[in-house]
């Protein structure tokens, strides 16, 4: 009988990973926390959607410098390691955050020069953990494991904002950024429980550095299906990234204040962990690219209605339903993302040799976290030209034309067959 709930084979067969993994999604919850009330902080101060989608900015170049860098070490250094590391710079991050909220800062500059602390940590952990899932479990797990990633990513997207509405609303910055601090704890007990893990060798050894960070760039640069999991994250988090907006819309359009920023935001995970509750079937799909494409053509048309529900608030039904609205095509556009997400992270992890593993993922979390900081700058610019709807409307649709193009200009990624993974 073919599987249809979420398969939870890696957490039973893998101590290891179980532990990492229990990790994740307890310090993602306060990461996401943490990110809302910046968010919210910042519109506090400033009243700008512009000024929430400066974030993106600040938060863009410390992921690209050590996103690079840290993949390169990776491949040279145990990954456990380099882990902890990124992690403890977090650890600092969260404290800092406490402490400009107990003396009560009014200065938006120093909320966007911890937000690129923050991205300097994440930039360094994030790459380490992923490249160590293919060492701790076969490859036919690895579908089932990016599952239970995505699923972990969702449920904290999906508590941490609802947490940040309310705790923000209720008892103030300083308790929601110390919740932070003590939910990732979690993150570094899990890491420390992990082997000692270094690289493969499967190429000439490098000393990190630009040589090294390039060698990886150019395998990415000659494998098409390797960089069409790129490009696709591309279209949809740069072109049609909405959370830039979420402090606007629920102020100005649907008449509330934090909480609803927390129920927009967490409706995106809510779709997400609901689609991966019935992810058991993702091991079988055998055309994996294919449903990548799809996946990110459908995030597209989900914000497209989410910005048209906006249009609506005031003038065609109440702001009640246009937040119901709002919020439905989100949990869907959610559950897209997640099974694209799924499938990218798949074939990135079969496809690349392990000794290059570690600059793809340096690569990669370059991409997935990058993306939808600078898509809330562009978001946020547009947003501050035309609407706050009409962004959304506008990114929605630039994401499925963009989509689209760049399958017909590369008709073997719907093509790449999981059973024999060529990157």
């Amino acid at each position: 009988m073919r599987r249809v709930l979420l398969d939870i084979t890696p957490l039973r067969t893998s101590r290891p990973y179980r532990f990492l993994y229990l990790g994740t999604v307890t310090s993602g919850v306060g990461a996401q926390l943490a990110t809302t009330a910046i968010a919210l902080q910042i519109y506090a101060l400033t009243g700008s959607s512009f000024a929430v989608g400066l974030v993106g900015l600040y938060a863009l170049v410390p992921i690209v410098v050590l996103g690079l860098y840290g993949g390169a070490v990776l491949d040279t250094h145990d990954r456990r390691t380099v882990a902890l590391v990124g992690g403890v710079v977090l650890w600092v991050t969260g404290g800092l955050n406490v402490l400009q909220a107990a003396v009560g800062n009014t200065n938006v500059g120093v909320l966007y020069a911890l937000v690129a602390l923050h991205s300097a940590g994440f930039a360094i952990m994030s790459p380490a953990r992923s490249s160590i899932y293919p060492r701790l479990l076969p490859l036919e797990q690895l579908p089932a494991a990016n599952a239970l990633n995505v699923a972990s990513m969702n449920i904290a997207m999906t508590v941490g904002p609802l947490l940040a509405g309310v705790i923000v609303q209720f008892g103030g910055y300083v308790t929601a950024y110390t919740l932070d601090v003590l939910l990732f704890t979690a993150a570094m007990w899990g890491l420390s429980t992990l082997p000692r893990i270094r690289p493969e060798r499967g190429g000439p050894a490098r000393v990190p550095g630009l040589s090294s960070v390039i060698d990886g760039l150019r395998f990415l640069g000659t494998r098409p299906n390797v960089r069409m999991t790129f490009l696709a994250d591309f279209c949809a988090m740069i072109l049609a990234q909405p959370r830039a907006l979420f402090p606007a819309i629920a102020v100005v359009a649907l008449a509330g204040g934090e909480a609803t920023v927390g129920i927009l935001a967490a409706a995106i995970a809510v779709g997400a962990v609901l689609a991966m509750v019935f992810s058991g079937p993702v091991g079988n799909v055998i055309h994996q690219g294919r449903a990548v494409i799809w996946a990110v053509v459908a995030w597209g048309a989900c914000i497209t209605l989410v910005g048209l529900a906006v249009l609506g608030a005031g003038r065609w039904f109440g702001t009640g339903t246009a937040l119901l609205l709002a919020c439905l095509g989100l949990a869907a556009a959610g559950a897209a993302d997640s099974i694209s997400s799924v499938f990218r992270n798949t074939i990135l992890q079969a496809a690349t040799p392990d000794h290059l593993r570690g600059r793809l993922q340096g690569i990669f979390i370059v991409v997935v976290a990058g993306g939808p900081r600078l898509g809330e700058l562009v978001a946020g610019t547009v947003a501050s030209v035309v609407s706050e709807w009409g962004a959304l409307v506008l990114g929605g649709l630039a994401c499925m034309v963009a989509m689209v193009v760049l399958a017909r200009l590369q008709p073997g990624f719907a093509a790449y067959d999981a059973r024999d993974p060529q990157p």
